[in-house]
């Protein structure tokens, strides 16, 4: 790891000194970054039965810092987890150490970087490495990257490396090829845009399995196009996942092995006051990591799996990214993978669905817009698993191509935004949802239908003060049942804002079939209230309350948190 900051800081220094044609008026150089601390203390809680870990304080801490000194840019990432990190983060984060580091070159043609990076391929179904501190994710490559782009339609990448892995790479090696092609812009047609891509992701990793029926290197394809005329556009994207491995009670068989598909197609029309947009996805066995078996951990009783660690894709839920809190209890995964339980009977190979969104502005001055106009959003989204024939000895299907199968989640829902007067904006909403429990997460065998009523007002008040208060209600018929909640804002000025809120679950039986028995108990207020302050770039924020156990998640990929009680502070900045 010196020898490697050592070379990068030797290279950026010749650099400096050596860039032809310019002088030390011409090229000036910049230090930028940022630093960002999530921290917690964790606390005892009688009602709940928590007790705090043996070490009640715990922080993750990110320092970022760049120089860029004409064409070259290099940076650094250090991270610290003290004593440890955040309860139920990947356990591979701990201590002290560099976490990514780069250096790169960048003219009008050419992109090049060396050490560790971050990429995406089309909608991301074959490659995507990304940083998400808030879910513990970061998937970057270490190697190498170039990128060529020719003209302003044409553009043309290729890259190798190894997926971060703690503070480390994995075993497996990751190489890739994309294009990207604007073909009527190049033909000088100007009333529509058409656009090519293709992708090429391949993944090499030797098994200990003898004589496996799949290669070492498994290849990946991708196609794609996006066109639009007008107010209408349309894209469509197929990936194809040559045979490989797949996992069996987390283990690779020899003989239990298959290819991956993905389809992925959009539709849209959209103009002033009005706009419709549909999606469409298939994915069967489209898991795809780069080490083929999970890394165990037995102290947590977790793999690799459960905290996205060397993820090579970026298979989002296509559903609708509530913010209500309510909305966000059963929450919807995208099934990528093949599982096949045989205690259960559970088997699914991926699944099929979509979502169609509308949008319509009621104009002012009409009946339904009143003065200041009305917005209406409808969403519905619908998924399942793929049609086919399952077989539990030996472990195997055959799926049909656009066939629905077992159902696995829906979410309807109406949002009305209202602007009352000039200060007070409203906003409701009805939300329908359906959750099947086992066949999302693979546990307890419960089927969740929920009703959700929301309300929120917003009352905008002089110098930056402002007021929010946030009314919600769910009913719902198995599970822990109904739940109410409450949210008050208030905005001091345009530095210095407070908040509490709380969850209530009331209506239950306490010999219900729940999703998950050890979550918590019942009748427990899940309370909690804070502030946040900001100067500058730099923000803190500090709060106090209950989390309750469950999924989180942001842009549509989850993770687990365990429940837990206590006190947290944010600090982030730029520079």
């Amino acid at each position: 790891m010196k020898k490697i900051l050592i070379i990068l800081v030797s290279v950026i220094t010749s650099v400096s000194f050596a860039q032809t044609g310019e002088t030390d008026s011409e090229i000036k150089g910049s230090f930028f970054g940022g630093f960002e601390s999530n921290s917690q203390w964790y606390t005892n809680d009688k009602d709940r039965g928590i007790a705090h870990p043996e070490d009640p304080f715990r922080s993750n801490n990110y320092l970022n810092a760049n120089y860029n000194y004409g064409k070259w840019t290099a940076g650094i990432q250090g991270e610290a987890y003290l004593p440890n990190a955040l309860l139920n983060y990947n356990p591979k984060y701990e201590k002290t150490n560099i976490g990514t580091y780069y250096l790169n070159y960048k003219s009008t043609k050419f992109d090049v970087t060396a050490g560790y990076f971050y990429e995406q391929f089309g909608s991301g179904l074959l490659l995507r490495s990304w940083e998400d501190r808030s879910l513990g994710i970061n998937n970057a490559l270490r190697g190498g990257k170039v990128t060529y782009t020719p003209s302003d339609n044409l553009q043309f990448t290729a890259l190798y490396g190894r997926h971060r892995s703690g503070f480390d790479v994995s075993n497996g090696d990751v190489y890739g090829f994309n294009s990207d092609i604007n073909l009527f812009k190049m033909l000088n047609i100007e009333d529509s845009e058409l656009s090519v891509g293709f992708s090429y992701v391949g993944r090499y990793e030797k098994t200990n399995v003898v004589d496996p029926v799949f290669d070492n290197l498994t290849n990946a394809y991708a196609g794609r196009f996006n066109f639009s005329k007008g107010n209408f556009y349309w894209s469509t994207e197929y990936n194809y996942k040559a045979k490989d491995g797949i996992l069996y009670n987390l283990n690779i068989e020899n003989d239990y092995a298959k290819p991956g598909t993905a389809l992925l197609m959009n539709f849209g029309y959209s103009k002033k006051g009005f706009g419709l947009d549909m999606t469409f996805r298939r994915l069967e066995n489209m898991s795809f990591y780069s080490e083929r078996e999970p890394e165990r951990f037995t102290e947590t009783l977790s793999t690799s799996i459960n905290y996205n660690d060397k993820l090579m894709n970026f298979v989002p839920s296509l559903t609708k990214q509530h913010h209500f809190n309510l909305a966000n209890i059963y929450v919807y995964q995208a099934q990528s993978l093949v599982y096949i339980d045989v205690t259960t009977g559970v088997a699914k190979a991926g699944e099929i669905g979509g979502q169609i969104d509308l949008y319509y502005d009621f104009a002012k001055e009409t009946a339904l817009g009143g003065k200041y106009g009305t917005k209406i959003a409808v969403n519905y989204s619908n998924w399942n698993n793929l049609k086919g024939d399952y077989t539990l000895f030996p472990p195997d299907y055959k799926t049909e191509f656009f066939g629905f199968g077992k159902k696995y989640f829906s979410d309807f829902n109406v949002e009305v935004t209202k602007k009352i007067n000039s200060k007070l904006t409203s906003a409701f909403a009805f939300i329908n949802q359906y959750y099947n429990n086992q066949y999302i997460t693979g546990a307890a065998n419960v089927v969740v239908k929920t009703n959700i009523l929301a309300a929120e007002f917003d009352y905008k008040l002089s110098n930056g003060k402002a007021a929010k208060i946030a009314l919600e209600h769910m009913w719902a018929d198995s599970d822990r049942k109904n739940w109410a909640s409450l949210l008050l804002e208030y905005n001091f000025n345009t530095k210095f804002s407070m908040f509490a809120s709380d969850m209530y679950n009331y209506g239950y039986e306490e010999t219900a079939n729940l999703i998950d028995h050890t979550t918590d108990p019942f009748d427990i207020h899940f309370y909690n209230f804070g502030g946040a302050y900001k100067k500058g770039s730099t923000r803190f924020a500090l709060n106090y309350g209950r989390q309750r156990g469950g999924l989180v998640c942001a842009g549509g990929v989850c993770r687990f948190v365990p429940p837990s009680t206590g006190l947290g502070f944010t600090i982030t900045t730029s520079f």
